[in-house]
């Protein structure tokens, strides 16, 4: 059996477990007998208190029974032990004593002792009082234990939300941004570049003669290209807040915070230099024997009463310049907000 603490208890078997601690055998005998017709209840008895925690622990007692006069260790001291420790903290006990003193029983439940009897009582008197301490313990955990469960899970249903919105986030081919967060991303950048009065770049491409590319080397081939496109592009982007997409078919987008048209245009650079370096065989390609992009550019302070829209539009406006200057290269479009 597992650790008796309230976090540990095992609810799978209700049975009553009933821990004496004891120095008279004749008292653990006796108490044995009073219980031993009744099936559901196990009886333990620890002579010795020094072990009584551990044991207690052990065995998921769900009552203890504890004489108040042992040799070794004052009974009331015992009952503080047992509230102190973790694994016994909310075990109900029931004080065994020899005799009614009102002075006594007061300061054993000022220590949190559950109940007080003369030892010892009659055997009806004594189960009734094991069972219904017992029966309260155990209740009190099944619904510890309840709670603990629904707040285990609620937790993994958060944590399955989170993966679930961050996987629908991403593009599933080549685990970049996809269009919507793309959307998304634009749409908060905006509004944040407006109240901040800050420039906001874009960045807009896509690969030369991909079709001819999908055509020749198969859509494994062109899926595999496309992955390799992906990760070149998001190795360019440096700030944390730099944003990287996958606009749609073998078209690309970056949102770049706070970078005007010349910064954009030293990122756009960079990212078809870095392509390029990639090597990646183009035998169809009308434009160089390697994968290559085109790439256009725009920038804009965003104004109140504007949209984003006209930040792509100015991107698309500009790429389409790109891919008749005869693609593999970057060029950038002016935004008009009026």
């Amino acid at each position: 059996m597992s650790k008796t603490d309230d976090s540990k208890f095992s609810i799978e078997h209700h049975k009553i477990t009933v821990l004496l601690i004891d120095d008279q055998p004749m008292i653990a005998e006796a108490v044995r007998r009073s219980l031993s017709s009744e099936e559901d209840i196990e009886f333990h008895y620890c002579q010795d208190p020094t072990k009584a925690i551990k044991l207690a622990a052990e065995i998921n007692t769900t009552v203890i029974l504890q004489d108040l006069v042992m040799p070794d260790i004052d009974g009331l001291m015992m009952v503080r032990y047992f509230r102190v420790n973790k694994s016994t903290a909310k075990i109900p006990i029931i004080v065994l004593s020899t005799k009614e003193d009102a002075s006594i029983k007061s300061e054993a439940f000022k220590l949190g002792a559950n109940d007080y009897l003369v030892k010892l009582p009659n055997k009806v008197e004594l189960i009734a009082r094991i069972r219904y301490h017992s029966q309260a313990f155990i209740s009190q955990l099944e619904r510890d234990e309840a709670f603990r469960a629904l707040e285990e899970s609620r937790t993994k249903l958060a944590e399955a939300n989170r993966t679930l919105q961050k996987l629908s986030a991403l593009d599933g081919l080549t685990g970049i941004a996809n269009r919507r967060s793309f959307d998304e991303t634009l749409k908060k950048e905006w509004n944040r570049a407006m109240r901040g009065e800050k420039t906001l770049g874009l960045i807009m491409l896509d690969i030369d003669f991909f079709k001819l590319y999908n055509d020749h080397y198969g859509h494994q081939g062109g899926d595999e290209c496309l992955k390799k496109v992906a990760t070149g592009l998001d190795s360019t982007i440096h700030r944390e807040t730099d944003f990287i997409a996958r606009y749609g078919g073998e078209e690309f987008s970056a949102i770049l915070p706070d970078t005007d048209l010349k910064g954009a245009v030293l990122v756009a650079e960079e990212m078809r230099q870095g392509i390029k370096a990639l090597r990646l065989e183009h035998a169809k390609s009308k434009v160089s024997d390697i994968v290559s992009i085109s790439i256009g550019v725009s920038a804009v302070v965003p104004k109140k009463g504007t949209e984003a829209e006209i930040l792509i539009a100015a991107a698309d406006q500009a790429l389409y310049k790109a891919k008749e200057d005869g693609r593999d290269c970057v060029k950038s479009g002016s935004v008009d907000t009026e």
